[in-house]
Parts: structure tokens; C-alpha cells; sequence
């Protein structure tokens, strides 16, 4: 549920008095860019591979961003505290307001910045996968981008949820596994761990990007390749990443039950979590932005 105050440019409002335009392009049109961010204990996990990502994404798509990535830190922070939300989920938004027939010819914002928190969810113990063929189009050269156009993603995920699934799986147009809406998808034979590349089509997720460079076990190796939906089906262990649901496995494709193990996964998800307690101490001592 969404908490009672948001971050608007630079002042926290309650969100029923935040105030946007049908001038700015952005809003109605989907330009502009976003991330997800985990709060804990009142830490932005990772906020500097998510400003990496959004300064990459807005410079593709021509979307301005804030100068000043560390007063940014700091009204986030703001926000957390205005809402209490010391464990909770955080969403930026950049919304684009020039550009088009439809905008104001002299905005007086060449962007409006918009945070929001909210309660984080609860994604059970597994989740059950449909398939979405021709889903992403891997050629594009705006695939991976993290946009405001999220309205297809929203309807496959509506569309599989009315078929009692809980996710979906995103094929590109040579049949090959892309990603889910909001998440990355890997899967474990043995010890070693795929997930596909970004030439697949699929999205950069933070979570994605730790296991792949910060994340060492022992023993398990992990690497980038392309994936086949016979391969997810075959898999030992097939699960998802995403800032909020970590390593999380799944259970069933379609009509299949898929994993015959967790022993990868369990051990993939206890060091991540032991680089996230890492990361959140040394914030402590040394926040962001200060």
C-alpha cells in the first residue's frame, strides 16, 4: 500500500496534494525512466547501481535527470523518514515534460521527480510461470531500458494472474527466455547457474548484477548464456531475482512442475544476503551523499 507522503521534485507532500499536468509529455505518454530500490533499516540497498542504471536508461531515451545524484540520496532519505518506511520498497520516477505537440512549449521543469514508498510485499515460498511469446524484441535498441511504458508488461502479468499463474515468462523473437515483467530468471544444473544474456532482450536487475559480480560460492559457478524454455523445464532448480523477492524459486511452468532441488539456490541466496548486511553496515558508517 502506498504510504501517505511522496517526493515531488524537491518537496515531500502528501501524496493527494502532489500536482502533475496533462502538458507533460511524460506522464501521459510513458517517457521517462524508473527504479525499484529496497529500504533496509533505513538504507538504500544499492542506490549506486540503480543511479548507474537510470543515468544509462535516461540518456538512451533523452529523459533529464537531477545533477546531483547525492542531494537526490538525501531526499529520498527524507521521504523514508517522513513515512517511517525504514523497511519498505522505494520507487523513483523521472517523467520527461518537453518534447511533442502535446507539451508545454516553455515547462518550467525540463523533468518532475516523483518518490513514492510503499509496504514490501510478501511473495510466498515459489511462484508458478506462464509463458508470452514475442515478448521482447531483443534487436531493439531500446531493450533493457527500465521506462515509464509499462503497460504491456502490466497486462501479460494481469493476463497470466487470471490464469492462477503468479508471473510470466517474456520470450524474444527467436523463441529464446528474455525475462519475467518485473524480474530475472536463472536456473542451476549442477553448479552451474545460468540466466540469460542482455542480448536475450532482458533487463539489467540489480539483483541480477550482484549475483553475477559480487556473489562467490564455493564450488557454484555462474554465468550468462542463452536459454531455451526446454532448458527451464529441465533445469534442477529454475528461480527468479528482483530487488524485492531475492532468489526465488520456481515451481511450475505452465502446466509442469519444474526443480528437483534448492541446494544452489539456498546457498546463492545465503551469500547475497550476506553481501546485503555488508553493504548496509558500511552505509552506516559511511552513508551515501555525505
Amino acid at each position: 500500500m502506498l504510504h501517505r507522503y511522496v517526493l515531488h521534485n524537491e518537496a515531500i507532500l502528501e501524496h493527494s496534494a502532489a500536482s502533475l499536468a496533462p502538458s507533460q509529455v511524460g506522464l501521459l505518454s510513458g517517457w521517462g525512466v524508473f527504479t525499484t530500490l529496497r529500504v533496509s533499516g533505513g538504507v538504500l540497498f544499492a542506490f549506486e547501481r540503480h543511479w548507474a542504471r537510470l543515468m544509462r536508461d535516461a540518456k538512451l531515451m533523452h529523459v533529464p535527470l537531477p545533477a546531483d545524484p547525492a542531494l537526490l540520496h538525501r531526499k529520498l532519505l527524507e521521504l523514508v523518514e517522513a513515512n517511517k518506511a525504514y523497511n519498505s520498497t522505494l520507487r523513483l520516477v523521472i517523467v520527461r515534460n518537453g518534447g511533442g505537440m502535446w507539451a508545454d512549449p516553455s515547462p518550467d521543469r525540463p523533468f518532475d521527480m516523483i518518490g513514492l514508498t510503499a509496504d514490501s510485499k510478501d511473495w510466498g515460498r515459489g511462484v508458478k510461470l506462464a509463458y508470452q511469446a514475442d515478448a521482447r524484441h531483443a534487436a531493439s535498441p531500446f531493450a533493457g531500458t527500465k521506462i515509464l511504458s509499462w503497460a504491456m508488461n502490466l497486462t501479460w502479468l494481469e493476463m497470466a494472474q487470471e490464469r492462477g499463474f503468479d508471473e510470466v515468462i517474456l520470450l524474444n523473437e527467436r523463441g529464446e527466455v528474455a525475462e519475467c515483467t518485473s524480474a530475472n530468471l536463472f536456473i542451476a544444473d549442477g553448479n552451474q547457474v545460468w540466466t540469460p544474456p542482455l542480448d536475450s532482450g532482458c533487463l539489467p536487475g540489480i539483483t541480477r548484477e550482484v549475483l553475477l559480480g559480487e556473489v562467490h560460492v564455493p564450488g557454484i559457478a555462474i554465468g550468462e548464456k542463452a536459454l531455451t524454455p526446454t532448458e527451464l523445464e529441465s533445469a534442477d532448480e529454475v528461480f527468479i531475482t528482483s530487488t524485492t523477492r531475492d532468489l526465488l524459486p520456481v515451481v511450475q511452468i505452465e502446466d509442469k512442475p519444474v526443480g528437483r532441488s534448492h541446494r544452489v539456490r539456498e546457498e546463492l541466496q545465503r551469500s547475497f544476503s550476506d553481501y546485503v548486511d555488508r553493504y548496509l553496515a558500511d552505509s552506516r558508517l559511511a552513508p551515501v551523499g555525505r
